[in-house]
C-alpha cells in the first residue's frame, strides 16, 4: 500500500464484514460466560470456554484468505489457544507480523443498568454491551478482518500469525508455555500487533508505550482467636482494623495517595513524560470526567499531565476485596478476631515485580504493632512493559492511519493496567516493533459494570491495523 492508497479504500469492505458478520458473531460470543480460571476454577468441567474457542476458531475458518490455517492448540492441564497462520503474499523472506487478543472474561461485576447485563448483549446506537465484547472478544476478529480487506484488494503482506489465548484475565499463566511449545512455528516477529489496549477518546488512533506491573496479594491481621463483646474488649484488646490501618500506612500516605517507599519508585524517562503533557493537551478534562464520580467528589490532583503519569509510571494501591467484615445489617457489637484485605499495588513499568513482591512482604510483616500476627500472602506479581524506541516506518504508518480512518493525527500514550504478554513477548524478541492499540475508551468500563463496544472505533481501529500491516510489507 503506497502513501497514495489511504486505507480509507478498504475501509467499504471492513465495514461491510463488520456490520454483517463481527457484530453477530460478538453477539453470541457476549452470552458466553466463559470466566477466566481465575475467576471461574471449574472452567473445564462448565465448558463455556470451550464454547467460546470453538465460535471464535469456526468464524476464522470462513474467512477468503489464501492460504489460511487455524488449529486449536491444546497443552495439557491449561486452557487452549487459538494457532492460526497466514503466508506472505509478497517477497518478505522469514519476515513475520504477530497479532494477538485474547478470549477469556472477567467477572459480572454488579451495578449493570436496568436492561444491560454482562452475558446479555445489547446494541445502544452504535455500541454493543456486554462483557468481553471490547476486552477482548473483537481482537481475533479485526485481525483477520485486516488481512482480508489487504488481499482482496491485492495489497501485499508479510507472513502473519494469529495467536489468541484463554487466560489474560488470570494473569497469562499459561501462555508462556504456549510461546515455549509453539516457538519454532512462531518464527522471530518484526511487528507485534495487540488489540487489548486503551485510546483516549473516540477521535483518533492511540497507541500504548508503556504498561504497569502488578503485585499483589492479600493481607490479614489476626489479635484474638475469636470476636468478642466489644463493651467488655475495646480499649483493651487492639482492633485488628486499626492495626490493619497503620500497617498500611508504611505503604502509603492515605491524605495524597502517595506510595511512600521509594523503592516503589522509578525515574519517569523525559520522552514519556512529554507524550503525558500532549495527552494531556488533547485530553484536558477528559483525564478524568470519563469516571463516574459523585458529586463533589475530585481526582488526586488538579493538573491532567500529573494525574497521567500517577496512571501510567507511579505506583498506587487499591484495596480490591476484603473478609472478616459482616454485612451491615448483621454487625453486631463484636470486636473482630481479624481483618484482611486483597492488595493490588500498580508498579512502575520498569520495576522488577518479584523484587517489589519481596518488598511488600518485608514492609507489611515487620514489627507488627501490638505484636499481632501480620501476615502477607503474595499472590500476583505481574511485569510492566516499556517500548522499544518507535522505529521511523511505524510512527509514520501510525500517523497515516489514524488521519485515513479517523481524521486526526494519532497519538502515544502509557496504559495503567498491566497485559503480561507484552513483556514477556518483548524479552523473547527485541529487535520487534510494538503496536499495542485497542477500542477501551471514555466510559466503556471493561471489568466492570456497562462494558461496551463502540462498534465505529472497532472499524475504523481495524483498517488502521491493515495499513501498518500493508506498511510493515513495503518498509524499507
Amino acid at each position: 500500500m503506497s502513501t497514495t492508497t489511504p486505507v480509507l479504500d478498504l475501509s467499504r469492505r471492513i465495514d461491510g464484514v463488520w456490520n454483517e458478520s463481527i457484530v453477530p458473531a460478538l453477539v453470541d460470543y457476549i452470552r458466553i460466560p466463559n470466566k477466566s480460571p481465575a475467576f471461574d476454577p471449574r472452567w473445564r468441567e462448565h465448558g463455556h470456554m470451550e464454547r467460546a474457542t470453538n465460535l471464535i476458531a469456526d468464524w476464522c475458518r470462513t474467512r477468503a484468505i489464501e492460504g489460511l490455517t487455524v488449529e486449536i492448540v491444546r497443552l495439557e492441564g491449561r486452557t487452549p489457544v487459538i494457532w492460526m497462520e497466514i503466508p506472505a503474499t509478497a517477497d518478505t523472506g522469514a519476515d513475520t507480523v504477530l497479532l494477538y487478543g485474547h478470549l477469556d472474561k472477567q467477572p459480572e461485576f454488579s451495578g449493570w443498568e436496568e436492561g444491560l447485563g454482562p452475558w446479555t448483549p445489547v446494541m445502544r446506537g452504535e455500541r454493543l454491551y456486554g462483557r468481553g465484547g471490547a476486552d477482548d472478544g473483537y481482537a481475533a476478529f479485526a485481525s483477520l478482518t485486516a488481512i482480508e480487506a489487504l488481499q482482496a484488494a491485492g495489497v501485499p503482506h508479510a507472513r502473519c500469525v494469529v495467536l489468541v489465548e484463554a487466560c489474560e484475565e488470570s494473569g497469562s499463566v499459561d501462555l508462556p508455555a504456549y510461546i515455549e511449545a509453539l516457538s519454532a512455528r512462531i518464527g522471530t516477529p518484526s511487528l507485534v500487533v495487540c488489540l487489548d489496549s486503551g485510546c483516549g477518546d473516540w477521535q483518533r488512533m492511540w497507541s500504548t508505550t508503556s504498561l504497569r506491573g502488578l503485585v499483589g496479594g492479600n493481607l490479614v491481621v489476626e489479635t484474638i482467636k475469636e470476636g468478642v463483646h466489644s463493651g467488655d474488649a475495646s480499649g483493651i484488646v487492639p482492633s485488628s482494623f486499626r492495626v490493619l490501618r497503620r500497617v498500611l500506612s508504611r505503604l502509603e500516605d492515605e491524605e495524597t495517595g502517595r506510595i511512600e517507599d521509594p523503592f516503589f519508585h522509578v525515574d519517569i524517562p523525559a520522552q514519556r513524560v512529554e507524550q503525558a503533557r500532549l495527552c494531556a493537551t488533547v485530553l484536558g478534562d477528559a483525564v478524568w470526567s470519563k469516571f463516574p464520580w459523585h458529586a463533589g467528589c475530585k481526582p488526586m490532583a488538579d493538573d491532567p499531565t500529573e494525574l497521567l503519569l500517577n496512571r501510567t509510571w507511579r505506583p498506587a494501591l487499591s484495596i480490591t476485596g476484603a473478609r472478616g467484615f459482616p454485612d451491615l445489617d448483621a454487625a453486631g457489637n463484636t470486636l473482630r478476631p481479624m481483618s484482611a484485605v486483597k492488595i493490588s499495588l500498580r508498579i512502575p513499568p520498569t520495576l522488577d515485580p518479584k523484587a517489589a513482591l519481596a518488598r511488600l512482604k518485608e514492609l507489611l510483616e515487620r514489627d507488627p504493632p501490638h505484636g499481632a500476627r501480620v501476615r502477607f500472602e503474595g499472590e500476583k506479581a505481574s511485569t510492566g512493559w516499556h517500548a522499544p524506541e518507535l522505529a521511523p516506518w511505524l510512527e509514520q504508518s501510525q500517523d497515516r492511519a489514524s488521519r485515513a480512518a479517523f481524521g486526526t493525527a494519532a497519538v502515544c500514550m502509557g496504559e495503567g493496567g498491566s497485559i503480561p504478554f507484552r513483556g514477556m513477548l518483548g524479552r523473547r524478541y527485541p529487535g520487534a516493533q510494538f503496536l499495542i492499540t485497542g477500542v477501551l475508551g471514555p466510559h466503556s468500563n471493561a471489568h466492570g459494570p456497562n462494558e461496551f463496544l463502540d462498534v465505529p472505533t472497532g472499524r475504523k481501529l481495524t483498517a488502521c491495523v491493515a495499513q501498518v500491516v500493508a506498511d510493515h510489507a513495503r518498509r524499507a
